[in-house]
């Protein structure tokens, strides 16, 4: 008997329910019918569409409702409870609706026009959790709605539901306690919207009196990022964002404000022949109060006890329940060969740094070459190696770019074959199978790494590209505003990709903001210029469609479109064809 097949996908899921229905009925059953009538009408229906949702189901006064972005949900239901408790006829004598609404992001399953599974029956068991008139979100959705809207939701605490076998955090909005923010733009940068368990790790202070050691302080701090980044109920800011603090004094409050975090990890290493001394100190971003704090004299051989030690004690001051599976990966050490550790701590310092060019690349080459001499079995050395040739390949750095795609799917599979569970691998081995096409397994490589890591901001990016060259592009928007949400200084690298979802969702307002965005960060980019072009061709707007291409054959002459866009792995014609029109409505040849 052949497999069902099970249609799964990503969708924001918004529950709303009438309060007091069945009161409002007792009394007035036939004024209440129309009531009901007439807020949807007048109310949510617009509201639904006008954020390109869609009503799955109406049961009795409860409605559910699916959007391919969390930020399209929320907005929703931020204009469907702003409308007040009123009927849209101020003369007419049926009574008040008033709703109540639940938001959660999650998986679903599709049968037909109708979805089922978790991400439903959460969003449904957060409705009753809201006040009259306001909204209860899961946590993923306060946190992937980050700065892109114009309220701030509440800390509502960890709450056990019925038929769900984990506790879940909830925050919630209500009208009459919200205090006004202003939206995410250049000019104004709101306070992001901060998860309980929230950290940013700073990088360790090198003390050697050596700058050769930076990498190894670099390296400690990154390290410990990674093992937090493990536990899925912590979210952890990523590296690239982190490190923007490096070498400068900022109030730790400061951080928090900035990184949307409650807690922030600091500290320094001093490295002396075979023996090194950290400290480390945890705290509350939002005070300045420590909430942890030692110092570790030891052997050079104890680095790895030091870390998870470290690891531990962060998970107890924040109050984090881990796992049976996080508690294993957070002591599985990939080498105790100190020499190919550090040879591996030099490679990424190479890989990672603010200067990528040639000689970085060869240097990190070396550098986990010999990592791997030393430990044949280093998965994470096999990962960053594949990791660097795949970087090559996207920038073109030595004679033979085209042949490091092959080199970076071997390495990424060397990874994996030493450690199925090095995350760093999955992704290497998604981005390879994304740019040979295999959209299936680039799929099923980076759903890996986020099991793997569920807060591995790479790992959200590359599977929402993925998402949007396999036609998805609603379901594209979540994941990248997860990434952003977990590496918000380097936004830059996730507008483009959030954009690219717009344009092919056909959102292209939207897609003009995020690409300008983007071109404000990145001035000299040719890269989103093309697609922003396309976006206001379909807009209409001729003449600065004219100007933005103007402008991108003045920053690369040799720019290709069919090149360019020929490279991408689309898996849907039309999906191309659509930027190529909104090109030709511009006047513009591609």
């Amino acid at each position: 008997m052949a497999d069902i097949r099970i249609n799964r996908k990503l969708a924001a899921i918004l529950a709303a329910d009438v309060v007091g229905y069945s009161r409002l009925m007792g009394a007035d059953e036939a004024g209440t019918l129309v009531a009901l009538k007439r807020h949807r009408e007048a109310v949510f229906d617009p509201a639904v569409a006008a954020h390109s949702g869609r009503i799955v189901k109406l049961i009795g006064d409860g409605v559910i409702a699916e959007f391919g972005s969390v930020v399209d949900a929320v907005n929703c239901a931020l204009s469907v409870q702003r409308s007040g408790a009123t009927t849209p006829d101020q003369s007419a004598s049926q009574p008040i609706i008033v709703l109540r609404i639940g938001i959660n992001l999650g998986d679903v399953i599709v049968e037909g026009e109708d979805i089922y599974g978790d991400g439903v029956n959460i969003a449904a068991r957060l409705e009753p959790l809201a006040e009259p008139g306001g909204i209860c979100v899961s946590s993923i959705v306060n946190e992937s709605v980050g700065n892109r809207i114009d309220a701030r939701f509440q800390d509502g605490g960890e709450i056990s539901v019925k038929n769900i076998d984990r506790s879940i955090r909830v925050w919630k909005w209500h009208p009459s306690t919200a205090t006004p923010t202003a939206a995410r733009s250049n000019a104004a940068k709101p306070q992001p919207n901060v998860a309980t368990a929230s950290i940013a790790v700073l990088p360790f202070t090198n003390m050697s009196g050596d700058p050769e050691q930076e990498y190894f302080s670099d390296g400690i701090s990154e390290d410990i990022i990674t093992d937090l980044s493990k536990i899925a109920g912590l979210t952890v800011i990523a590296r690239n964002s982190s490190f923007t603090f490096k070498g400068r004094l900022v109030d730790v409050r400061t951080v928090g404000h900035d990184l949307g975090v409650r807690s922030v990890l600091e500290g320094s290493i001093r490295r002396a022949g075979n023996r090194v001394r950290i400290t480390a100190q945890l705290v509350d971003a939002a005070t300045g109060a420590h909430l942890w704090a030692d110092r570790y004299d030891r052997d050079l051989t104890d680095i790895f006890e030091v870390q998870d030690d470290v690891t531990r004690r962060i998970v107890d001051a924040l109050k984090v329940t881990l796992s049976p599976a996080e508690k294993a990966r957070l002591t599985d050490t990939e080498t105790t060969n100190m020499e190919a550790y550090n040879w591996s701590l030099r490679g990424r310092e190479f890989l990672l740094g603010s200067t990528k060019n040639r000689d970085t690349f060869e240097q990190s080459k070396a550098s986990f070459m010999r990592a791997i001499e030393l430990d044949p079995s280093y998965a994470q050395a096999y990962a960053g190696l594949g990791f660097a040739y795949t970087l090559d390949y996207q920038n073109r750095w030595s004679d033979d770019p085209d042949g490091s795609l092959p080199l970076a799917k071997h390495y990424a599979e060397q990874a994996i074959e030493k450690n199925p569970k090095e995350p760093a691998a999955r992704v290497v081995a998604a981005m390879v199978a994304s740019r040979e096409r295999d959209l299936d397994r680039a799929t099923s490589e980076a759903q890996i790494a986020l099991s793997l890591n569920p807060n591995y901001a790479l790992a959200y990016n590359v599977l929402g590209g993925i998402r949007s060259y396999s036609g998805q592009p609603l379901e594209a928007i979540p994941l990248l505003e997860r990434a952003m949400r977990l590496d918000p200084a380097h936004s830059e690298q996730y507008l483009h990709f959030l954009g690219m979802a717009y344009l092919l969702a056909g959102k292209y307002e939207t897609a003009v903001t995020l690409f300008r965005e983007r071109i404000v960060l990145v001035p000299r980019t040719d890269f989103s210029r093309a697609p922003l072009a396309s976006a206001l061709g379909h807009l209409g707007e001729v003449d600065e469609a004219r100007r933005i291409w103007r402008e991108l054959m003045e920053i690369n002459p040799k720019y290709s479109f069919s090149e360019h866009f020929g490279r991408l792995p689309f898996q849907r014609q039309e999906d191309v064809q659509r930027i190529v029109d909104g090109l030709a409505k511009a006047g513009l040849a591609t």
